[in-house]
């Protein structure tokens, strides 16, 4: 089977280097990134504001020995599942963008539509808790300015309209180069300025912290479960294909470096947060690492303001694919994207689907242990399963 792969690899790469495609149909850009702003799309996206909450939601229901091997083992299957995914860019001489149309060839028309309806699970949850993560964002910086906050819901409604109006003027993924620039310059400096301040208290805190796994035994298993399905979102993203799309040629190889860079500078950040904020404040640590912090305000704003201008961002990457296919389908695909019908259509778009979400989220602030629950048992097939899939039919 090994010997297959290799030769598989070999015949699209040769495919790939010597063949004009005829590109897919699609509103959006397709094959002129380089696999350096792709890459720094995948590490800034991964590390969004969830992992803020990573030490409390992963480590705390595990521990230390298990919560470490956990870290370590999904993220090394979910870096060779990602590498492997890549190399069916290709097949028969035929470009595949979407995820769920590659399954599709493969697999029939069920399979194309049990990976779009998985995928559409996954990618509006994620929305809705990036939405709901954004607005409690803010709510923080508002708490620490103010003696009489006002409620959640009124920042979820900010957090929403942020994340339209971004949407609105980025269109598509390559439009974010520049913002992927601003987001990686953001998403380094509170990241590093959160570890100094979390070491410099876990400095104090260590020898006192209890790291007792919480809970009953039926409790313990079903947050072990739960921490095990956050680790496997922060590891992948479930849209590789469509973020393939947008690298040029040679797509293969070049995703390839940006998933190496990913799982390299990426992991050690968001893996660093999590583990020192565990390690800083015990099983007792704060859902919200920023809350943790014993350091002047003036910190705590603006590490607050920094995570919701970066989740912004990040989010974009995520929902991004739901984009693409409702402009393929109700945009005029003979005009340019930034054309008067093509801008009041976006705006309609965009507009309904950034206002159900909101709703959804305001009407129900306190989802967001569903929302991780349920988009990250979504994306193990589409993460583990899937590429196996693919490989065992196209090889064999």
């Amino acid at each position: 089977m090994e010997q297959d792969y290799h030769q598989l690899e070999a015949n699209i790469d040769h495919e790939n280097t010597n063949k004009e495609y005829a590109p897919p149909s699609s509103a959006h850009i397709i094959g002129l990134d380089s696999w350096q702003q792709v890459g720094l799309m995948l590490v800034t996206s991964l590390n969004c504001g969830y992992v803020l909450s990573f030490s409390n939601l992963m480590l705390v229901p595990l521990g230390w020995k298990w919560g470490i091997t956990c870290l370590l083992v999904v993220g090394f299957y979910s870096a060779y599942a990602n590498w492997l995914l890549a190399s069916f860019h290709y097949i028969n001489g035929q470009r595949f963008i979407r995820y769920r149309d590659l399954m599709g060839y493969v697999y029939g028309e069920k399979m194309y539509y049990i990976t779009w309806v998985l995928q559409f699970m996954v990618l509006t949850l994620g929305n809705m808790g990036f939405i709901l993560f954004g607005g409690e964002a803010l709510k923080e910086v508002n708490s620490i300015l103010s003696d009489h906050p006002f409620r959640l819901q009124y920042f979820i409604i900010i957090s929403g309209l942020g994340f339209f109006m971004f949407a609105f003027f980025i269109p598509t993924m390559s439009a974010m180069r520049a913002w992927i620039r601003a987001s990686t310059v953001i998403t380094f400096s509170y990241t590093i300025i959160l570890l100094v301040l979390m070491i410099k208290e876990g400095k104090t805190n260590s020898a006192k912290n209890s790291y007792e796994i919480p809970g009953s035994k039926v409790g313990k298993v079903f947050n072990g479960f739960g921490a095990i399905s956050a680790i496997v979102a922060c590891n992948t993203t479930g849209v590789l294909p469509e973020i393939q799309s947008t690298l040029r040629e040679p797509a293969v190889k070049n995703m390839r470096k940006a998933i190496g860079l990913q799982y390299s500078l990426g992991l050690v950040f968001y893996y660093g947060v999590s583990i020192v904020g565990y390690w800083a404040y015990g099983s007792e640590v704060s859902e919200y690492l920023p809350k943790e912090l014993k350091g002047p305000n003036w910190i705590k704003v603006l590490i607050n303001l920094a995570v919701f201008l970066q989740t912004i961002v990040s989010q974009h990457m995520y929902v991004t694919p739901i984009h693409e296919t409702l402009d393929t389908n109700f945009l005029q695909l003979e005009e340019s994207i930034h054309s008067k019908e093509n801008i009041k259509r976006r705006i309609f778009l965009r507009f309904a689907f950034f206002a159900g979400n909101t709703f959804v989220v305001t009407a129900l602030p306190f989802m967001g242990n569903f929302v991780n629950l349920f988009g990250s048992l979504a994306l193990i097939p589409v993460t583990f399963v899937f590429p196996s899939m693919i490989f065992l039919k196209v090889s064999l």
